[in-house]
């Protein structure tokens, strides 16, 4: 029989204490917890580095604690708000969709997946995968709070897709399923604007109107505003134009040569003056510039984000860069338009096609008669004119007409070309036209293409050299004169 020596025994003393101390360590998930919580303390002081090593160490520690789906979510979201790298963080959230499905964290999530992948889609037809993400959290989740969000962006994918009675059921679902979610004044806004699509004009007014009823104090009845009242005047109302004069009111000779008109998101007007070779930002009455000198600049155009773009025979200048960036063999610019989804379309007058530049800086080309005039629409497509089809085409998000309105139609007389394009956020688009027997002068159309409102400018009294227009959020157009150095105001 084999016998410990007495040097090798531990004492007796030893024995009764081990007992002891085995019992003072934490079990695994009151550690896991721990580690959990010393992440989220080094977190809420900046110390990402700190943080996202404890929560690493978390995962690989304790991969089967309740505490490790939480800080996939976590490292994933970090990723996306503060490294702003989407990328980064999809590996975080596909383990957290095929190892904890089951956990709470997985409704959060399987959304944020869809939203990154939304927005990575360029077109409509890649809109697929996101889909299938919201599609998840609503049947897997249906009481969670991410399914508000769920319906929101699975309608506006289906109405990207032209499926307009679809996507208005999800923002119905959005905001009577979840009429406590934070996004339901947001889905009763995307409903509204659906309905509108859907030729319900009168649905559409109510809706936006109910919105300004139940969430009055919320950014989304703000804009309801604005966009009831532009459609009443241009659609239901439809008064003659009316030339106020010189805008802002009594303000002549205070440009430098204006040549260029855009509405930025939050309704300011942008002009580009000629003899300065910049574009400027007209905010509570005061010139403010914006961006780099662009000389020669042909197109004045805003992101959403509100930066400006602008573009001449020498390529693209943006507001935060200050060399052009070529745009390929483009070098007869006449018209461009930016998308919805942030695409830059650009016609050339040599080029019987329309180039469409991504934001990674990737180019497709969609086959179009020669374009010397563009707009965007809501829808995700833009309206461009052609001249030589003498037509007016409303395109959808693929580049494919939808709407065809040949030049004169429903006019008094028709005319020859198409100056300058202008749209506005529901949908209406304004031409500045001239020649023919109609003459010089503007006018105003639906979505649908029908005629709203028209005038000539020898009616309305106007004598200059009109290049540009702007549709502003209460229904009027400014006409910008570089013959006179002004703007005009037509109500």
């Amino acid at each position: 029989m084999f016998v410990l020596s007495s040097w090798l025994r531990p004492p007796a003393a030893l024995l009764c204490v081990l007992p002891a101390l085995a019992q003072t360590q934490p079990p695994d998930g009151d550690l896991a917890e721990r580690l959990y919580r010393s992440g989220e303390r080094a977190y809420a002081t900046k110390a990402y580095k700190e943080a996202l090593d404890t929560w690493g160490q978390l995962l690989q520690t304790y991969p089967r604690s309740e505490f490790a789906p939480v800080a996939l979510l976590r490292l994933a979201r970090h990723q996306v708000e503060i490294e702003h790298k989407p990328d980064a963080a999809m590996p975080y959230l596909d383990r957290l969709r095929n190892d904890y499905i089951k956990s709470p964290e997985a409704a959060d999530g399987l959304l944020l997946r869809g939203v990154l992948l939304k927005r990575q889609a360029r077109r409509p037809a890649e809109l697929k995968d996101a889909m299938a993400e919201f599609n998840r959290v609503i049947d897997l989740f249906p009481n969670d709070p991410a399914c508000a969000e769920a319906c929101l962006h699975l309608g506006q994918a289906w109405r990207d897709q032209g499926q307009w009675s679809r996507a208005l059921q999800q923002f119905i679902n959005a905001f009577r399923l979840h009429s406590g979610s934070a996004v339901a004044p947001r889905a009763m806004l995307e409903a509204a604007e659906t309905l509108d699509l859907m030729d319900d004009l009168p649905g559409c007014l109510r809706m936006l109107q109910r919105l300004r009823t139940e969430s009055p104090q919320s950014p989304e009845a703000q804009e309801a505003v604005w966009r009831m009242a532009v459609r009443v005047k241009q659609r239901l109302q439809k008064p003659p134009l009316r030339n106020e004069g010189p805008w802002p009111s009594g303000r002549t000779k205070w440009l430098k040569t204006p040549t260029l008109l855009a509405i930025a998101p939050d309704g300011d007007l942008l002009i580009f003056q000629k003899d300065l070779d910049r574009a400027f930002r007209l905010h509570g009455g005061e010139l403010l510039q914006q961006g780099p000198p662009a000389p020669g600049s042909l197109v004045l155009l805003t992101d959403s984000a509100g930066a400006v773009w602008m573009l001449s025979k020498n390529g693209l200048v943006r507001e935060n860069t200050a060399l052009p960036q070529p745009l390929g063999t483009l070098g007869a610019i006449s018209g461009a338009a930016l998308d919805h989804w942030g695409d830059l379309w650009v016609a050339d007058s040599r080029t019987p096609a329309i180039t469409v530049f991504t934001r990674e800086g990737e180019s497709r080309s969609l086959a179009s008669p020669t374009v010397n005039a563009l707009a965007p629409l809501p829808t995700g497509g833009v309206v461009v004119a052609s001249d030589a089809d003498r037509k007016l085409l409303f395109l959808d998000a693929e580049g494919q007409p939808r709407i065809v309105v040949p030049y004169g139609k429903d006019l008094p007389g028709p005319f020859r070309k198409v100056i300058a394009l202008a749209s506005d956020g529901v949908g209406q688009v304004a031409a500045l036209v001239d020649g023919a027997d109609f003459g010089q002068g503007l006018v105003i159309f639906g979505p649908d293409g029908a005629v709203l409102r028209q005038a000539t400018f020898k009616t309305l009294g106007i004598n200059g050299n009109i290049t540009s227009l702007a549709l502003d959020r209460s229904g009027g157009v400014i006409l910008c004169d570089r013959r006179n150095d002004l703007l005009i105001r037509l109500n």
